[in-house]
């Protein structure tokens, strides 16, 4: 089918239903089976319920529960505009900035799902949102948007080329958290039975922390800017590139980062902003959000200290310690790490160990480059076969 036989249509005639959350403020319940999600908790295509999200019990859900089914795509539509999920089942209710739609039957979910990650639909939402401060598209604006859309058949095509690549890259992403899994469970297995070959020593005995700070005066042509937001549990989502000389380079950007390095974010640990950067790009700076962790001690492997830094039982006694704090936003101070005790090997008994989880960490960035890769290649094809450019009918189901 080419393009030409495509009709033009809106999310409005492809839904039975189109709605946002809750404008308000449930009764929260710390105990409660269901989550209260906003668009922050929406990300490629899932529902992602994070550790600080709030709950709500049963008669709380029953009160502002909406009708959310294997039909149902999600959208941020207020503060992060354009964040995408399907809904699978999960337990939650919706807050305001969760616009849903149910996908009537003669249209393919996961295809009106990349119909709302294209870029003309993101487009669409930033040029149509209203506010300064805090951006918002209304349910109208949702409903009016148009777009090409090609005989189902043709759409569960399209959607099954795109939903490989993103299986693929979650795969990849079950298998990282299973190495890392593995890992952590090795490096415990060691500390439990050689406790007389290890000495719990301060991090900042064993590690340089912030070791590398930026001077603009260095000019740099361009910078690769991570931020704190931009990395979470090891995944990093975002780079920014950044021309000093004609684009404002933030304040925060600051941190030189060297392959290997670990980066811990001091701003609220349980959020969980933390990772090891395997290979820098060119010019890579890190936020003073971050702690930059690098080893001195050639018996203590960088991957060794981030699985211990990365421990729940570290990052909750973190959290602890950074709700104590009188900053603006629950904080420690790169100090703070620098004062916790690591167990490092008193000789090269470790080296097992190290050479170890130096490869498990070196499939992880395998796989982490792969999905780099895989990512790039679905975000290309996605503008193309959305605008029925790629001809997808010779494709079996």
């Amino acid at each position: 089918m080419h393009m030409q036989e495509w009709r033009m249509t809106t999310i409005a005639e492809c839904s039975t239903i189109l709605g946002d959350g809750l404008h308000g403020t449930p009764k929260y319940d710390e105990n409660g089976e269901y989550a209260f999600i906003n668009g922050n908790n929406l990300h490629n295509g899932k529902i992602v319920i994070k550790p600080d999200t709030k709950r709500v019990g049963l008669s709380e859900y029953e009160k502002h529960k909406k009708e959310l089914t294997d039909r149902t795509v999600l959208v941020s539509i207020n503060g992060t505009l354009g964040n995408v999920a399907v809904y699978n089942g999960e337990k939650v209710i919706l807050g305001k900035s969760a616009c849903y739609f149910n996908v009537s039957t003669d249209c393919d979910v996961q295809f009106m799902r990349y119909v709302v990650s294209s870029p003309h639909f993101q487009q669409y939402i930033n040029s149509v949102a209203t506010g300064t401060t805090i951006k918002n598209v209304s349910l109208k604006q949702m409903r009016e948007y148009s777009f090409p859309i090609p005989e189902l058949k043709e759409q569960q095509r399209i959607a099954n080329l795109l939903y490989l690549l993103d299986q693929k890259i979650e795969n990849n992403q079950k298998i990282n958290d299973s190495l890392y899994a593995q890992a952590r469970a090795l490096a415990n297995q060691w500390v439990d039975e050689n406790n007389s070959d290890y000495e719990l020593l301060p991090l900042s005995d064993v590690a340089v922390i912030n070791p590398d700070t930026y001077s603009p005066k260095a000019d740099w042509e361009y910078v690769n800017y991570l931020d704190t937001s931009s990395m979470t549990d090891g995944y990093i989502t975002d780079i920014q590139r950044i021309t000093p000389s004609t684009e404002k380079l933030p304040s925060r950007a600051r941190r030189i980062i060297a392959s290997n390095d670990v980066v811990f974010s001091t701003v609220r640990p349980n959020q969980r902003h933390f990772g090891i950067i395997s290979e820098t790009l060119p010019n890579m700076l890190a936020s003073t959000g971050f702690a930059v962790i690098r080893s001195k001690n050639s018996l203590v492997c960088n991957e060794l200290i981030y699985l211990c830094l990365t421990d729940n039982a570290f990052i909750e006694k973190m959290q602890q310690l950074a709700e104590q704090s009188t900053s603006t936003f629950p904080s420690i101070k790169p100090s703070d790490l620098g004062a916790c005790e690591i167990p490092c090997p008193k000789d090269d008994s470790s080296h097992n160990l190290t050479e170890t989880l130096k490869a498990m960490f070196a499939l992880i960035a395998a796989n982490h480059r792969e999905n780099a890769s895989l990512a790039e290649l679905r975000d290309s094809l996605l503008p193309k076969l959305m605008a029925g450019e790629i001809d997808v009918s010779d494709i079996q189901l």
